[in-house]
């Protein structure tokens, strides 16, 4: 929302003032301008981008110059513009271009606290469109917004699109090792012992004796049994790893949302308006 804030000084000094006040409240140069009564020809300056401007005479009157200033914003109300216009015949106009309506009242405080006129006092009428005066109040603001074309508000609705990924829950996995573990088995075992035994005897040689009577040999082998150790393998379990796939309904809750819009009706029908539409003033 753009507001022009106005304010009417006496002389040219406190005007220059009101300008140094504000950009030291931290408003920009570009957004200030400056009218002052001069002697010299010059014309009003362009209201948006023109910071300093001189003003004569002709300038005063309502077809032209400052006159057609406030005309463009008052629209078809001639008489707050003729006021306004009278207003500054003698004096200094300064005008700061705000975007919000803060901005508007902090610009119409520092220009009421640097001197600006009460024009309502200087050239009384009816004021229910401009600031309330008071002594030291002379700075009124108005909403110059124009309208740029129809504007519009986009009506978004989101829609729920269900959809599916696989994603990984989880597993299984197998893993052999070799593990050794000490057993025993019993087993008997038989072994073979000689044995020599010598025994006295006393009695006469026989024929079957003294056939043996010759030199001979006798020879025993001992033997004895023991372990052999062998293994053998065998299956005794099978482990196998598979998939079992099943499926399910599932229902996907969540919220969606889209836009809205509500249409009040804002017109005040007990404010006063100006027959132009693309003019008003804010009030406090």
């Amino acid at each position: 929302m753009a507001l022009t804030v106005i304010g009417v000084f006496d002389n040219a000094s406190e005007a220059r003032q009101a300008v140094e006040n504000l950009v030291n409240a931290g408003f920009t140069r570009q957004n200030i301008d400056l009218s002052l009564r001069s002697d010299t020809s010059a014309t009003y300056g362009d209201t948006t981008s023109t910071q300093y401007a001189t003003r004569t005479d002709a300038d005063n009157d309502s077809g032209s110059g400052i006159g057609n200033f406030f005309s463009s914003l008052f629209g078809s109300d001639d008489d707050d513009a003729n006021r306004y216009a009278r207003a500054t015949e003698s004096g200094s106009l300064v005008t700061v271009h705000a975007q919000t309506e803060d901005e508007a009242e902090k610009a119409a405080d520092v220009l009421d606290e640097a001197g600006a006129i009460n024009v309502n006092e200087r050239t009384p009428v009816a004021d229910s469109l401009t600031r309330e005066p008071s002594a030291s109040m002379g700075a009124a603001f108005l909403d110059t917004d124009q309208p740029a074309g129809d504007q519009t508000i986009k009506v978004i609705e989101e829609n729920l699109e269900v959809g599916k990924r696989t994603v990984e829950t989880g597993g299984v996995r197998l893993r052999s090792r070799i593990v050794a573990k000490p057993v025993e088995e019993s087993i008997r075992l038989r072994e073979e012992r000689v044995t020599v035994q010598r025994n006295a005897v006393n009695r006469p040689a026989t024929a079957t004796d003294l056939d043996a009577f010759k030199e001979g040999q006798i020879e025993l082998t001992e033997h004895q049994e023991v372990p052999v150790v062998s293994k053998t393998a065998t299956v005794v379990e099978e482990i196998s790893v598979g998939k079992n796939v099943t499926e399910r309904d599932e229902v996907v809750r969540d919220t969606v949302r889209k836009t809205e819009v509500d249409i009040d009706d804002t017109t005040d029908t007990t404010k006063p308006r100006l027959d132009g539409d693309d003019v008003t003033y804010s009030t406090k």
